[in-house]
């Protein structure tokens, strides 16, 4: 068997062709690529135009509007018209059928996922892109939706394998009839240049976003760090933060950031007296019909003062009480389910329902009790004890609180709007979020105060220490649109607003996104955000009950991250979410975050972690060993369904500084059921499950410092989970392995180097770390006289160093000191390494 990948690929250069739109074209209501047809029976309302046609000049960057201008051949944009103006048109956009595709789709109003299929039908509703695999020129075409005046638009599946756009504005106030470039197309011989080359052509047409190669992300990209939501939910407090704190840090991993997610803020119910806290909220679901009253933090946090935690007399913390909390909370809403079950069926005698919802209110009153909290000054104390906290996040909604501001309460104009579910959303999953919206509306800030709005709130979080803030239910905007032009100029306002803010408040990149998975976010609110959640929520368990949903729901977790980094990486840097280190399946998400090419954080409550597997992700410094990259489904996963075909392995391929990796994961399983319309269990593939690995699965040559790492000709392979070394040349059969449900293993590649007439040398790294490669800092080589050849290797941590040597070297060091190693036949070379002053950094040598 031939390495994959290998296959020589026909030139395509439509410089060199006669057509002066490039590549594609429109005729005989075919869209053909350099002949091919990709689009059939396209109608005759549908137009093809050129790049230039379109985006002759561009406000881009001139170095990207040229490479962009370079490449304009390979692509162009749709359009079409029809007779009437209206706020929501569908056009059949042409069919295909018996052609492999992966898209995007949003199976909830924030979040998207992968879908696979061979035909226009096979699409899901709200697809935000598609990627065709076109054999016949050994490449690949991208569908991709864009927006256009006051529309934004998606691919819907149609009959008999065409393919539908859905162009909306969300407003009866903002109609068009004809789009010039209502979606792009765009050719490549490389699945990641395609998608890389398609939203470089977006942004420069549009001008809207940036890419992320033009912006920062925030600092905690290389860091790990606590979420407070699982461990608290709504119940977050001072205490409870800092006890758990202290306990990562007497552990051995100090969190370098800290996120308090939500139950922080000042939140009122409507019925309840508007201008103070709504007591006893405890779970996620009974806080979003809540609405922000003040833009300070709640009163647990505002009584918080300076010193509290230092006395001897300092509050102490039950690790129980937050899970007694929670437990508490989960009879009452229980209870309050079988009223509404007994309403439904029809039960006219409901006092004993009613009668026992109130006893358990009243014992999760006096379970809650009083609280003492305060964010300027918690904050300040925090940093005098924990000198590793570099930063702290606080989380919002998008509007303030998931029900947005409340009307009244404060200096700004805020009404509340009703909720509007767009069509398109029909077919997505049902969500608790979205019906508690709906029941609730939203306090909508008037947009022409969006600035204000955002600024009012962090101004005094940036003036309290906080330096960053996770922005949460973001794709709400679209739901309450109609009056305000529509869900463009709604979202144009807000995110302008809340550019502003960032860089006024957060050095321009303290902002982590996250229910924001929708082109609209992406196509007009990253101008300045960098750093965004890739995937949908950790779930420890299935919220709907499947006792198997602790080991299926993780696998589907990671195949969110991977398939959305595709899209989302080309604009922000993917944050794969936080875990529980203490969770069933906490290795197996460790493997994943360890070579996600983002940071490592956890939720764990307070009392129950798991240092032990912490530290094969986390140095004691609190830093990670981060890839150079982010990690992306390798080419022979593109076109399959890792989650319930019960045969494909999800691979994920990333890039160290001296190596590559990839990391294969039995995320089998569970998946979306279109039937059904929720992602549900598929018990038949949870099961071990065959794969195979090849040097060519890394996709060397994404960054340019690594390409020529790809050019080797023999590699050295540590597989982490095996502990196993092996070698590698372009040329051998991949490497054939079995991988059980929810576990994983990581193949670390490293290329071998020649050193001397005999020598072959690779440095794999400190192997107690997932990703061992993301240890070596620095690596030298000396050939001297008389055949001495010395070997020099900069690393940062602590633990067991690996290399694959051919020979046995006369000297290893340490530190510039000599110390004792191991070596066999194998290739295997070996020595301990300490953890080394407060950088954790030594130096390794051979001397041979």
């Amino acid at each position: 068997m031939a390495p994959p990948n290998e296959a020589t690929k026909p030139v395509i250069d439509g410089s060199h062709t006669d057509n002066p739109t490039g590549l594609f074209t429109l005729s005989d209501s075919k869209l053909r690529v350099n002949g091919v047809t990709l689009l059939s029976e396209v109608p005759e309302n549908i137009t093809f135009n050129s790049f230039s046609s379109i985006c002759p000049t561009s406000q881009a960057p001139p170095p990207l509007f040229q490479q962009v201008q370079s490449r304009s051949h390979m692509g162009g944009f749709i359009g079409f018209a029809q007779p009437q103006p209206s706020d929501c048109l569908m056009n059949f956009l042409g069919r295909f059928t018996c052609r492999n595709f992966l898209s995007v789709f949003r199976f909830k109003t924030w979040w998207s996922t992968m879908s696979v299929g061979t035909s226009g039908s096979d699409l899901q509703m709200e697809t935000q892109w598609v990627l065709l695999e076109v054999p016949e020129l050994d490449s690949y075409a991208l569908i991709l939706p864009l927006i256009e005046g006051k529309f934004r638009s998606a691919l819907h599946p149609g009959r008999d394998g065409h393919v539908m756009v859905c162009a909306e504005s969300g407003s009866t106030e903002a109609k068009a009839s004809a789009f010039d470039a209502i979606a792009y197309v765009h050719l490549s011989d490389n699945p990641y240049n395609l998608m890389k080359e398609a939203y470089s052509a977006a942004r420069v047409h549009l001008n809207t976003f940036r890419l992320l190669e033009e912006k920062s992300p925030p600092p905690i990209v290389d860091k790990f760090g606590w979420c407070t939501w699982d461990a608290f939910y709504l119940t977050v407090d001072p205490v409870g933060v800092w006890h758990g704190l202290n306990e990562f840090v007497e552990g051995g991993v100090s969190p370098r950031f800290l996120i308090i997610d939500d139950g922080w803020q000042s939140v009122s119910i409507d019925g309840e007296n508007p201008m103070e806290d709504t007591k006893n909220l405890v779970l996620g679901g009974t806080q979003m019909t809540a609405r922000l009253y003040r833009f300070e933090e709640c009163d647990r946090f505002k009584k918080y003062r300076g010193g509290t935690m230092f006395g001897t007399d300092a509050p102490p913390f039950d690790p129980k009480r937050p899970k007694m909390l929670i437990a508490k909370a989960i009879e009452v809403e229980q209870a309050e389910k079988a009223l509404d079950k007994a309403d439904q069926n029809g039960v006219t005698e409901l006092s004993e329902f009613e009668s026992r919802i109130r006893e358990l209110k009243h014992q999760l009153s006096a379970m809650m009790g009083g609280g003492e909290g305060g964010v300027g000054a918690f904050t300040k104390d925090l940093r005098t004890r924990f000198k590793c906290l570099d930063d702290v996040y606080v989380w919002q909604a998008l509007c303030g609180a998931w029900g947005g501001v409340r009307p009244g309460a404060t200096h700004l104009e805020s009404k509340v709007v009703p909720v509007t579910v767009s069509p398109g959303l029909d077919g997505t999953m049902n969500d608790l979020a979205v019906v508690k919206i709906i029941e609730g509306g939203i306090g909508l800030v008037h947009p022409d105060q969006a600035a204000d709005y955002f600024d009012s709130m962090h101004s005094h979080l940036a003036q309290s220490g906080v330096t960053g803030i996770k922005v949460d239910v973001i794709h709400t905007l679209e739901y309450v649109c109609e009056e305000y032009g529509g869900r463009i100029e709604l979202a144009k306002a807000y995110y302008e607003g809340l550019t502003r803010s960032l860089v006024k408040n957060f050095k321009g990149t303290g902002l982590l996104a996250s229910m924001q998975q929708c082109n609209d976010f992406f196509f007009l609110g990253t101008q300045q955000i960098a750093f965004g959640r890739v995937g949908d929520d950790f779930w420890f368990q299935d919220p709907g009950g499947d006792p198997m949903g602790a080991y299926w729901l993780q696998g589907v977790h990671m195949i969110h991250c991977a398939y959305n980094s595709l899209w989302m990486g080309q604009i922000i840097h993917p944050d794969w979410d936080m875990f529980q280190s203490d969770h069933l399946c906490a290795k197996f998400h460790a493997g994943s975050r360890a070579i996600c090419g983002g940071p490592v954080y956890v939720s764990d409550s307070v009392g129950s972690h798991n240092f032990g597997l912490l530290k094969k992700l986390v140095h004691p410094d609190g830093t990670v060993p981060r890839c150079q990259h982010f990690a992306l489904p390798t080419r022979n996963c593109l076109f399959k369904n890792p989650l319930f075909d019960g045969e494909t392995v999800l691979k994920i391929w990333n890039l160290n500084k001296f190596g590559g990796v990839v990391g294969a994961f039995n995320c089998q399983g569970a998946g979306w059921d279109r039937g059904e319309q929720r992602i549900r269990g598929f018990p038949h593939c949870y099961k071990p499950t065959l794969g195979s690995v090849h040097m060519t699965d890394i996709e060397w040559d994404q960054k340019i410092e690594t390409a020529a790492m790809g050019e080797a000709e023999e590699f050295a392979v540590y597989l982490d989970q095996a502990e196993d070394l092996k070698l590698m040349t372009r040329e051998s059969e991949p490497m054939q392995f079995t991988v059980q449900p929810s576990s994983f293993e990581i193949f670390s590649f490293v290329p071998v180097r020649k050193l001397g007439q005999d020598l072959r040398f690779a440095p794999i790294g400190l192997v107690n770390m997932f990703n061992c490669g993301g240890t070596i800092i620095e690596v030298d080589h000396r050939v001297g006289g008389e055949g001495k050849v010395g070997v020099r290797i900069v690393v940062k941590g602590g633990g067991k160093f690996l290399a694959y040597s051919s020979g046995r070297p006369r000297k290893g060091l340490l530190n510039g000191g000599e110390v004792e190693f191991e070596w066999s036949v194998d290739g295997k070379l070996s020595l301990c390494v300490d953890w080394v002053g407060e950088s954790g950094v030594s130096e390794v040598g051979f001397v041979f």
